[in-house]
């Protein structure tokens, strides 16, 4: 079979194709074909040894997929072979097969796409985590989301709205500021325009918030962090998600005590092995927001395999909008 493999850590730009030996599942194990890949910015770090995790090589990137059991032997899992489902594995879903533990795939819906499947749980599941969990979003917060326009800001966007907050997508361009719009932002702030933390104080004071912003949602790190954390109301919520950036920021912790600011980490590859159960409901109530419409999982481009590069390339220079998916077959 044909997978995508990291065989130095010197970046996503050397990956290789090769063939390999088709994987055999073990006890408790499925097999999967896979058909649809989800690319996310960590599959440009973890191919330099950047990521959390860290593992050996040689190793297939790719951390979410949608595929089809071709081999179950987990009876207690209630999924059979042939059975539509979707499926985190970390990292190793870039290439035809995989074996996972059946307890931690979710049986797909018959309306739902493989597409739409691969491009739910990462970034959808972090929103959910840490805007449902962490933040306790709710109707009548102002919720900023910077990055908005690439796929984790963009789920952000849309699960905020989903739990009946007011959104405020932050980006850098106005095509994706547009696009956020058309997801459940109701307001939107160019990041690159002027003093962002004056700009969000102005924002929040015309819709009802003089004292600021209620949950910021930041997957970017860097620059942006500071004047956004500046930009909170007393006690209010500041979601650490990611570093898009490249720039892990140093908040003055001043800050934080003189704001009575919760400073919450959102580390969704933890919370699922911690919470099993909470993730399985998370996920059930995405896949029942997507049936009924309240959410729409935005498709940047699917590339096939062979240009997997490509599709990373696009992903680390940040022009993708939403999501980018690279399919099987």
């Amino acid at each position: 079979m044909k997978a995508v493999l990291c065989q130095s850590l010197t970046g996503y730009q050397d990956l290789t194709i090769e063939s390999v030996t088709p994987p055999e599942p073990g006890e408790k194990e499925a097999l999967i074909d896979v058909k649809m890949v989800a690319l996310n910015f960590f599959d440009t770090l973890i191919t330099k040894g950047k990521y959390q995790f860290k593992p050996e090589l040689p190793f297939s990137p790719g951390g979410e997929m949608a595929g089809v059991i071709a081999k179950n032997n987990d009876d207690s899992a209630a999924l059979k072979a042939g059975d539509r489902v979707m499926g985190y594995p970390g990292w190793g879903a870039l290439r035809q097969q995989i074996t996972m533990p059946a307890s931690k795939l979710i049986k797909l819906p018959d309306a739902i796409s493989f597409e739409t499947a691969a491009s739910l749980m990462i970034t959808y599941g972090t929103a959910m985590h840490g805007l449902a969990d962490r933040a306790k979003a709710s109707k009548g917060d102002l919720v900023a989301v910077l990055g908005a326009g690439g796929g984790a800001g963009l789920a952000a966007v849309e699960i905020a709205a989903a739990l009946g907050a007011t959104v405020i997508a932050i980006a850098s361009d106005q095509p994706k500021l547009d696009l956020a719009t058309k997801h459940g932002a109701s307001l939107t702030l160019n990041s690159s325009s002027g003093d962002l933390k004056q700009s969000l104080k102005d924002i929040a004071k015309q819709n009802g918030k003089p004292g600021g912003i209620d949950i910021i949602y930041d997957c970017v790190g860097g620059d942006l962090a500071e004047p956004s954390l500046r930009a909170l109301s007393w006690g209010g919520r500041y979601l650490v998600v990611g570093f898009a950036s490249g720039d892990i920021p140093k908040i003055p912790l001043n800050l934080v005590m003189l704001k009575g600011i919760h400073l919450q980490g959102v580390f969704w590859g933890r919370f699922i092995e911690e919470q099993p159960e909470d993730y399985t409901a998370h996920m059930q109530q995405l896949l029942t927001w997507v049936e009924e419409g309240t959410l729409t999982p935005h498709i940047d481009a699917v590339y096939p395999l062979a240009e997997t590069v490509d599709a990373l390339d696009r992903l680390a220079s940040r022009k993708a909008q939403g999501k980018l998916l690279i399919s099987l077959g």
